[in-house]
């Protein structure tokens, strides 16, 4: 009967509190990796029109709600490809965020496109570890302080260690440096002081990196975090600190819903839950749909062009094999090697439009040749590609990956050197779609 004692204490004191006014509700709906995936997937998923539909709906009776984006806004459809993401930001303007953060994919476009996102935004791009050459936040902010409901919300942006090398060249880096993250959280934090009822990190992150500011940096509550795909089964909980993130694409909305013991500063109650953007349910809200659709007509003449068929819908690894193949046989070499996160989406069965391999390589990365001898080439290369190690054999890889190989977590190897340079990937692929007709 002990654990029913307990238990009943803690509900008096959370009444005691409510009643005292010490106890507030928080709502925090938030979004990751987006991908400028305007439209919804062909299982009906996703689309920022529906997408802003369930946001609206969802802030339409909540007191206390705070809208979150944890970046990759960018990068993964043509829109964003051939507009340098600057499109994505003008819709995004429209879906009520109140902060957001910068991921990795947002340097796809180069450094200063950054600050161009930047200005565009209608709402604070926060990030604390991201910094400019004289020192300061490269976004302008670090944190931003929300006052939603009477709960004070300060909210710390935060970027990848690793970001350079590993996600972004140091080109596209350019002048902005990455600091060690938990220091500048930390320094965050000091700065923020007793301004905050709740400190929320809004994060582009390793899972890794999320626990780790979960279990050193007490005075965060929450995370709300991206970069990983497959998002969260349930909440990342570290004593009453919790994190959360969704699955890519927009195919899910996340309602995190708080009380925030404001004496404390912390979280005493937390409940999560991943609402589905399911096109079948949700009714699309018009404004967005209309910016969108009007995004959309100036790319469809470039991208919606029939190149071939395919004989059945091919998952992420099928489609990497199929464009080795196709760098290989269109650049005359052996064999060609990407990874599998150079490969963005499925290919479907049916007609096949040039869309679908710009949504599937959105990335502007040029094939490379380089000749080696098989006793030089990693492992990584050569598991689908058996190689007798005293012959040379021509081998087909792209400018981003020759150029990263030796921070590579699959390569990690260096002195490869690829000196041929050959047609974007992409339109190499979309050729030899055209060439084949039918595929695999």
């Amino acid at each position: 009967m002990r654990w029913l004692k307990s238990f009943l204490l803690a509900l008096l004191v959370t009444a005691t509190l409510a009643a005292q006014g010490g106890i507030r509700q928080l709502t925090i709906l938030h979004t990751n990796d987006l991908h400028a995936h305007f439209s919804p997937s062909g299982d009906g998923l996703g689309g920022f029109a529906y997408l802003a539909a369930a946001i609206r709906k969802e802030t339409a009776h909540c007191a206390a709600c705070l809208t979150l984006n944890a970046g990759d806004l960018v990068q993964g459809t043509p829109v964003s490809t051939i507009y340098r993401g600057l499109p994505v930001y003008q819709v995004a303007n429209l879906l009520g965020f109140d902060a957001g953060t910068v991921g990795n994919h947002e340097f796809d476009y180069g450094w200063r496109q950054i600050g161009k996102f930047v200005a565009l935004a209608r709402y604070p791009i926060v990030s604390a570890n991201l910094l400019d050459a004289a020192g300061r936040p490269a976004t302008g902010k670090a944190y931003v302080i929300k006052n939603v409901g009477g709960v004070r919300v300060a909210i710390i942006g935060a970027i990848l260690s690793d970001l350079v090398g590993n996600f972004a060249t140091p080109e596209a880096v350019g002048e902005l440096r990455v600091a060690p993250l938990l220091p500048a959280i930390r320094r965050a934090v000091d700065d923020i002081g007793n301004r905050a009822d709740l400190i929320v990190v809004l994060g582009h992150l390793h899972n890794s990196e999320t626990e780790q500011i979960l279990k050193e940096v007490p005075q965060v509550s929450v995370i709300v975090a991206g970069h990983e795909h497959e998002g969260y089964g349930d909440m990342k909980r570290v004593g009453a600190r919790v994190a959360v993130q969704l699955r890519a694409y927009g195919v899910e909305l996340g309602r995190l819903d708080l009380q925030v013991d404001l004496p404390h500063r912390s979280v005493v109650a937390a409940n999560w839950k991943r609402i589905p953007i399911d096109t079948h349910q949700i009714a699309p809200a018009p404004d967005v749909a209309r910016v969108v659709l009007s995004w959309e007509a100036k790319v469809s003449r470039i991208v919606d062009i029939p190149i071939g068929t395919a004989t059945h819908r091919m998952a992420e690894q099928e489609v990497r094999s199929l464009v080795e193949r196709a760098m290989a046989e269109e650049t005359g070499a052996d064999f060609a090697w990407v990874n599998l996160g150079n490969i963005r989406d499925f290919l479907p069965a049916g007609r096949l439009l040039a869309r679908n391999v710009w949504n599937v390589l959105p990335f502007d990365n040029h094939i490379v040749t380089g000749r080696f001898k098989g006793s030089r080439l990693p492992p990584a290369m050569t598991a689908e590609h058996p190689v007798d190690p005293n012959q040379e054999y021509t081998v087909a890889t792209t400018d981003f990956t020759a150029a990263n190989q030796a921070s590579s977590d699959q390569l990690s190897t260096t002195g490869l050197e690829f000196p041929k340079i050959g047609p974007l990937q992409r339109d190499a692929v979309i050729d030899w779609i055209r060439k084949k007709q039918v595929v695999p």
